[in-house]
C-alpha cells in the first residue's frame, strides 16, 4: 500500500494527489474536446422526441470552436531559437531539427487552445548521442489526459510533475513521478482500462532504487504551456467564454432548420368535411381515421359540399439568418478572434482594414508568444543539461514569425526602409520571418556576394607624391 503522508518529497503522496486532479479535469476536458470537435451537446428535445428528431438535431451543430482554436494557433510559429545576443546557435538549431519541432510544436500549442494546457517532456534519446557521449535529448509533446505539474503555492515555480497513461500492449497503467534531481517510476497492481485507479492499493513502485531513479538534469523535467491563465484560476480553452453562445447559434440553427422544413411542406388545413370515425372494440376508444396524407404525388377530394382547402403562408427565415450572423459575430468578437473569418458583407476590403481588424487577435497571439516562449526557454535548458552543455538557455531568445498578417509587398517595403535607415542586413532578415538559419544563411551569401564584388574592381591609381612626381623637363625650382 503506497504512503498518502502530505510530505513534499514523497513520491507516493504526489502520484496519489496528481493523478486525483487528473482524473478530476477528466470531465471538463472531454466537454471542451467535445466542443473543439464540433459535438457539443444536441439542442434541447421536446419531451416526446423520437430518433427520427435526434437524427434532425445533429444536423443543427455547427463547430465555431475549433476555428476559434486554429485561428490562435496558425499564428503561433516559433522559428528557433538564438544566443542572447542574437546570433543563431547551432546546438539548439541541432536539438530543435532532431525532435521536429517545426511541426510537433503545434501539436502542443493546438491542445493548449483546445484543452487550456499543454506538455513538453525532455529526456535522454534511446538512439542519439552527442559529442561527448551522453543520450541526445529528447522532446516530446504530452497532453494534459497524461500529465499534470503542480506548483509552489508561495513561488508559483513547478516542483513535483507526473506523467501517467495506459499501456495498450500489456494492459497495465505506469506512471512516473518527477522531480528536479530524480523521478519514480510506478504500475498497476492489475491490468486496468484507459481511466486509470488512483487509490493507495492500486499502484506499486516499480523502480530498482529506494530514493528513486537520480538524473542530473537540475529542473523538472516536465513543461507546462498554460493557455493565458488568470492569477489564481485554472486555464481555459481559447474558447471557454463563447460556449453559450455556441449553444445558442446551435438552437438558432434548429430553429431555421425546423422552419424551413416545414415550409418545404407547408401546414394544410380542411374545413367542411365529415371524417369517418371508428370504435376500437377492445378498448372503446373513438378514433378519427385521417384520409389527407400529405405527399408531392397526392391530390386531395371531399365529398362535402362546403369542404374548403388550403395551406398556411410559408414561414420567413431571414429573420433566423441575421439572428446567426449577430450570434456569430458576438462569439467571433468575444474571443477576439478576427471577424473576416466570417466574411459576411465583408467584400474587396483592403490591407488597411484588415490590419485594423487583426488588432485584437494579435494582441491575444503576443501573449500567448510572451509565455509559451518561457517554456521553450526552460525545454532548451533541459536540453543543454541533458546533453552536459554548460550554458543557461533561460537567456536566450525564441524567435517567433511576425503573427500579424502583411503580404510579401508590404514586408518588401518595410524592409527597404529599415535598411535605408541603417538597420543591419541580419535584423532586417528577421523582421522579414526567417528562421535563424536562414538568417545566417542569408548574412553569408550577402557578404561573399560583396567579397566577390570587391575583387572584380580595377585596382586604384597610385596618387603622385613627392618621389613620383612626373618629369616635365622644366627643370629645378632654383635655377
Amino acid at each position: 500500500m503506497l504512503d498518502e503522508t502530505p510530505e513534499i518529497g514523497n513520491p507516493d503522496y504526489w502520484l496519489l494527489r496528481l493523478g486525483r486532479q487528473m482524473r478530476k479535469r477528466e470531465r471538463v476536458l472531454d466537454e471542451w474536446w467535445r466542443y473543439y470537435r464540433g459535438r457539443p451537446p444536441l439542442p434541447e428535445l421536446p419531451p416526446n422526441a423520437q430518433q427520427a428528431f435526434i437524427d434532425f438535431q445533429r444536423k443543427s451543430r455547427t463547430n465555431f470552436c475549433q476555428i476559434i482554436s486554429n485561428a490562435s494557433v496558425h499564428r503561433l510559429t516559433a522559428l528557433g531559437v538564438t544566443a542572447p545576443n542574437g546570433e543563431p546557435d547551432d546546438r539548439a538549431s541541432r536539438w530543435w531539427q532532431q525532435n521536429r519541432l517545426d511541426s510537433r510544436q503545434k501539436l502542443v500549442w493546438r491542445v493548449a487552445m483546445s484543452q487550456s494546457v499543454g506538455y513538453m517532456l525532455v529526456g535522454a534519446h534511446p538512439t542519439r548521442t552527442e559529442e561527448n557521449g551522453r543520450p541526445s535529448p529528447l522532446i516530446t509533446a504530452e497532453h494534459p489526459r497524461e500529465c499534470i505539474v503542480g506548483c509552489d503555492p508561495e513561488t508559483g515555480e513547478p516542483y513535483v510533475g507526473l506523467k501517467a497513461w495506459h499501456d495498450d500492449v500489456d494492459g497495465f497503467g505506469h506512471a512516473r513521478v518527477f522531480f528536479d534531481d530524480r523521478s519514480f517510476p510506478y504500475r498497476t497492481t492489475e491490468r486496468c482500462g484507459r481511466r486509470l485507479p488512483w487509490g493507495p492499493d492500486s499502484w506499486v513502485y516499480v523502480g530498482d532504487l529506494d530514493d528513486g531513479e537520480p538524473h542530473d538534469l537540475g529542473m523538472l523535467p516536465l513543461v507546462e504551456f498554460e493557455r493565458m491563465p488568470d492569477l489564481g484560476e485554472d486555464p481555459e480553452p481559447e474558447f471557454a467564454g463563447v460556449l453559450d453562445i455556441q449553444d445558442r447559434v446551435n438552437m438558432g440553427i434548429l430553429n431555421r432548420m425546423a422552419a424551413s422544413r416545414n415550409s418545404g411542406f407547408p401546414q394544410k388545413w380542411i374545413k367542411g368535411h365529415r371524417f369517418a370515425k371508428r370504435k376500437d372494440p377492445a378498448t372503446g376508444i373513438i378514433t378519427v381515421e385521417q384520409p389527407f396524407i400529405p405527399g408531392p404525388g397526392v391530390v386531395w377530394a371531399s365529398e362535402g359540399e362546403n369542404a374548403q382547402f388550403g395551406q398556411l403562408s410559408a414561414a420567413d427565415l431571414s429573420g433566423f439568418l441575421k439572428e446567426h450572423e449577430s450570434d456569430v459575430r458576438d462569439m467571433l468578437i468575444l474571443s477576439q478572434t478576427p471577424v473576416y473569418y466570417y466574411g459576411g458583407d465583408l467584400v474587396n476590403i483592403s490591407a488597411d482594414t484588415i490590419g485594423a481588424l487583426d488588432i485584437l487577435h494579435v494582441a491575444k497571439i503576443r501573449e500567448h508568444i510572451a509565455s509559451f516562449g518561457e517554456g521553450l526557454e526552460s525545454v532548451m535548458s533541459l536540453c543543454a543539461a541533458q546533453a552536459g552543455v554548460a550554458e543557461d538557455y533561460t537567456e536566450a531568445e525564441v524567435r517567433w514569425a511576425n503573427p500579424a498578417h502583411a503580404s510579401l509587398a508590404v514586408k518588401a517595403d518595410a524592409a527597404t526602409k529599415l535598411k535605408s535607415i541603417g538597420y543591419p542586413l541580419d535584423v532586417v532578415a528577421e523582421e522579414m520571418g526567417e528562421t535563424p538559419a536562414m538568417v545566417r544563411r542569408i548574412t553569408a551569401g550577402a557578404a561573399s556576394q560583396a567579397l566577390l564584388a570587391a575583387s572584380l574592381l580595377p585596382a586604384p591609381a597610385t596618387a603622385p607624391t613627392a618621389g613620383n612626381l612626373p618629369d616635365t623637363g622644366g627643370g629645378s625650382l632654383d635655377g
